[in-house]
């Protein structure tokens, strides 16, 4: 299985940084999944809920107020607020 590198940071802090199953993004034209094997993406996101599985089954969620995400290379870079 490829793997997905998933970077999430805010203003304030680095809020996660790790090996991911999937991620979930509340992308501003409508909800999208990232898998490993995404093609590379740019997108703008609306306030909602994040959500990413651990490579140990561990779901977790985030409220954000927006931002954007940007798919390269096998990892996923998200910047909220």
């Amino acid at each position: 299985m490829k793997e997905l590198h998933l970077s999430i940071v805010s203003p304030e802090k680095s809020v996660f940084d790790g090996e991911v199953k999937i991620v979930t993004l509340p992308g501003t034209i409508g909800s999208f999944s990232i898998l490993p094997g995404h093609a590379p993406i740019v997108s703008s996101l609306k306030a909602g809920t994040l959500a990413y599985t651990t490579m140990d089954d561990e779901e977790h969620t985030l409220d954000i107020q927006g931002g954007f995400v940007e798919m390269s290379d096998g990892a996923a870079s998200v910047c909220v607020s």
